[in-house]
């Protein structure tokens, strides 16, 4: 069994607020290429958080790939505590709603509401002892939330048999340009 931890930026921190936002579509054919690639390396388990951006999104393009490889995989929306999203506004509320719905599996890591940081820590050594592999969608040039999480796998991936796999802007840029050609093409 092997498991991967994906995780990035948060929709607001790359400027996306809304699905048909150019920036999204890239970034989701670039999640799509490297989760294709992971499954047909043998991960079964695609284990992310719930949080907007990255995380909602790789669920969102899981689910999609479930048609190309059809019972090879599945997928887990892990939250750090009890009532994880419940200050959102209703639509995003409503996304992570649907976001665990469309999971295979979906369960809290601390059973309390958010009490202190110790339950995001606590989260993230369970993602890492419950992981192989982390792709993280992130860049170490343009700090983010995800900082937190590239730091503890850093430190534990110094320690432990642990891969680490980043996607920063320069490689979104070329995705960008890639399908930014292949749209002039099929105008052509």
């Amino acid at each position: 069994m092997s498991r991967l931890w994906i995780t990035g930026y948060r929709s607001y921190e790359l400027g996306i607020f809304k699905n048909n936002d150019p920036k999204k579509t890239v970034i989701d054919k670039v999640i799509k290429d490297n989760l294709s690639q992971e499954i047909m390396d043998g991960v079964d388990w695609i284990i992310t958080g719930g949080q907007l951006g990255i995380e909602q999104w790789s669920v969102e393009v899981a689910n999609q790939l479930k048609s190309e490889y059809p019972d090879e995989f599945k997928t887990s929306v892990m939250l750090p505590f009890q009532k994880f999203g419940e200050k959102w506004n209703d639509d995003n509320k409503m996304s992570l709603q649907r976001c665990i719905q469309h999971s295979d599996f979906s369960a809290s890591v601390s059973n309390e509401p958010y009490k202190s940081p110790i339950q995001l820590k606590a989260y993230q050594k369970f993602m890492l002892t419950h992981t192989d592999k982390a792709l993280l969608i992130y860049d170490l040039d343009h700090e983010g939330k995800t900082k937190y999480d590239y730091n503890q796998i850093k430190q534990y991936s110094d320690h432990n048999d642990y891969d680490l796999r980043m996607i920063d802007f320069d490689d979104l840029q070329e995705a960008a340009t890639e399908y930014e050609n292949s749209i002039k093409k099929f105008k052509e």
